[in-house]
């Protein structure tokens, strides 16, 4: 018995031409995959059930809307959605779970932060590093390199103001400017780094 598999672009451009039933095709051939990762990764069923629905939603949303660059890896694309579905999840618990004195009965700074660190505080912090270092691309040239000196090398004002070759008040002067274009494009994106 000989089967042909049909490629996911060939069913992709299926549903696009308005074969409705191409696209559960497609999503049931990833779906296992997909919906694996993410158990994987939140480790309860209920809210991984929930992450998965989502990422579908929103996959097929953006290829409805026509913003879908096929590359021959859709799968790899539904599982880079999945993902950030994983981290907006984390996102989420992670300001639930803050905790006020009159609550815990005693004082704990209003964070349960002294706790060790799990998987979904290393994927948060590195999306939130991701999202830092493209916002700092945006910057003008002498604020974005002030930044990369005193946040990424760990240079002291001084020694960015010797290496660029201005006062160390120019120096603080252009921190200062790129803080203040920072929150306002993290504010613009309404993004949430916490």
């Amino acid at each position: 018995m000989n089967v042909q598999v049909v490629s996911d672009q060939t069913l992709l451009n299926r549903y696009l031409s308005g074969e409705r039933g191409a696209i559960s095709e497609l999503i049931d051939r990833h779906s296992r995959r997909v919906r694996d990762y993410i158990r994987m990764m939140v480790k309860d069923r209920d809210a991984a059930e929930d992450i998965f629905q989502e990422t579908f939603i929103k996959a097929v949303r953006v290829i409805d809307e026509g913003r879908y660059a096929d590359n021959g890896k859709f799968l790899s694309w539904v599982l880079r959605i999945a993902h950030n579905q994983v981290i907006d999840y984390f996102r989420a618990r992670r300001q639930d779970r803050s905790v006020n004195e009159t609550e815990s009965g005693y004082d704990v700074l209003g964070s349960l932060r002294f706790a060790e660190g799990t998987v979904e505080d290393a994927l948060v912090g590195e999306q939130i590093e991701s999202d830092i270092r493209a916002l700092v691309e945006l910057l003008p040239d002498e604020q974005r390199e002030v930044v990369m000196m005193r946040y990424f090398s760990a240079l002291s004002f001084k020694e960015i103001a010797e290496q660029t070759g201005v006062s160390i008040n120019t120096a603080l002067g252009r921190m200062r400017y790129a803080l203040i274009n920072l929150r306002r494009m993290i504010k613009e994106k309404n993004m949430v780094l916490c």
